[in-house]
């Protein structure tokens, strides 16, 4: 279940929001819904050089190639060290990066068994020091340049099949690769958790629904604040419960709640919150910009991370109106239709009101039939008697005491 923090209410913030949704919306319904892309999850950075140099390292076909840590500049500062999983590709420089899952890796080879590389991340350098790792490796005297070397090696190994062998390789660098094979084949170390995602990253509906299950996933022990940008009326709920959030832990599914009668449109969600990115976490390239190298984090910080999903409705045709009920009940398909030479009423008499006309085939409230034909005209001739009759008395009763006054 969701749970919901007391975050204070801003009326005037509430109609600016309120304000900037309703002229998006105005735009999406002139020009159709907009297929703006959906918000990124996780954290974002940008490629700004290398942190550590291990040289060079020569494959089982006679291919050298340079390995080394990466620095990855996330969005507020923080830094992070990375290392390659895509041999087949140069990394750009100035390439940005977003945050991902491993099953979305984007890179050429495989990267088919991503759960030994962690186990070489979570066991050698930068994580573990040179020191301490020449020590568990028994490779003495191991640098900081061999130590990266060796890794980046073994690295490879397991995320793009590559074989390197003794020939081409320093003595230290080809040991600390085949010790971190061996075994890394022992153990598969599973995905860290995101730091933030909220999955998926859309969805579609209609008015008068609650739409989408979205899934908040974070690294973070603190609930993820949702700012919510939407046309008036329009609630972020627990799918649970139907009660409305403002803020999400790990695990937690809600949706948007769209009244009916809403008009066509579409609303979004952000998340923020401090958390860390661990090591093993995968980096892509974003889309749009050229290709370059996915990379992995070799260590871990915690930064300020975000992530958001949309949402887009067709209306729903509002509150239905009742059709009033008629005040007589229709005609049986049994009964057989009025004769069609029974003449229609004459326009200049007044028509009947519903509730004083008998349906058709159905006996009067005196037993007999229906009134048609000349009897109809006899009945009209006698009420106009009538009323005439009504007028003269009137005329005699006002003449009688007018007189009487007089007297």
């Amino acid at each position: 279940m969701i749970k919901t923090t007391s975050l204070p209410h801003s009326p005037r913030r509430g109609r600016r929001v309120a304000a900037v949704a309703a002229a998006t919306t105005a735009a999406a319904l002139a020009f159709g819904l907009s297929a703006a892309p959906a918000l990124a999850s996780g954290a974002k950075g940008e490629y700004v050089g290398n942190a550590l140099n291990g040289g060079q390292v020569t494959a089982a076909d006679g291919t050298s190639i340079g390995a080394s840590l990466f620095n990855l500049k996330l969005e507020d500062g923080t830094m992070l060290q990375t290392y390659c999983i895509d041999y087949e590709t140069s990394i750009r420089g100035g390439a940005k990066y977003q945050e991902d899952a491993w099953e979305n890796y984007p890179g050429k080879g495989e990267f088919a068994t991503p759960g030994k590389v962690n186990w070489i991340l979570q066991n050698s350098f930068p994580k573990v020091d040179a020191a301490s790792l020449a020590e568990t490796s028994g490779v003495a005297g191991l640098t900081d340049e061999q130590a990266v070397a060796g890794t980046q090696a073994a690295i490879w190994h397991f995320s793009n099949g590559v074989e390197f062998t003794e020939q081409g390789n320093d003595e230290n660098v080809f040991a600390l690769y085949s010790y971190l094979v061996e075994n890394a084949k022992k153990e598969d170390v599973a995905e860290p958790d995101a730091s933030l995602t909220i999955a998926p990253e859309s969805a579609e509906g209609k008015a008068g629904q609650t739409i989408g299950e979205f899934t908040v996933t974070t690294s973070s022990a603190d609930p993820v604040a949702l700012t919510l940008d939407a046309p008036e009326g329009v609630q972020l709920v627990d799918v649970e419960t139907g009660e409305p959030v403002e803020a999400a832990s790990n695990g937690d599914v809600f949706g948007f709640k769209v009244p009916e009668g809403t008009e066509a449109g579409e609303a979004s969600v952000s998340g923020t919150v401090s958390a860390t990115v661990d090591v093993g976490r995968l980096f892509k390239g974003v889309e749009g910009q050229p290709a370059t190298q996915t990379l992995i984090t070799a260590d871990g910080e915690t930064t300020e991370v975000s992530a958001g999903a949309k949402v887009s409705w067709t209306a729903g045709g509002g509150e239905e109106t009742p059709t009033p009920e008629p005040s007589e009940p229709a005609p049986s398909p049994s009964e057989p239709a009025p004769s069609p030479s029974e003449p229609a009423p004459s326009p200049s008499e007044p028509a009947e009101k519903p509730d004083d006309k008998p349906a058709p085939g159905k006996d009067d409230d005196t037993g007999g039939l229906p009134v048609t034909g000349g009897a109809l005209v006899g009945l009209v001739g006698a009420a106009v008697a009538a009323v005439a009759g009504g007028g003269a008395a009137m005329y005699l009763s006002r003449k009688r005491r007018s007189a009487s006054d007089e007297g």
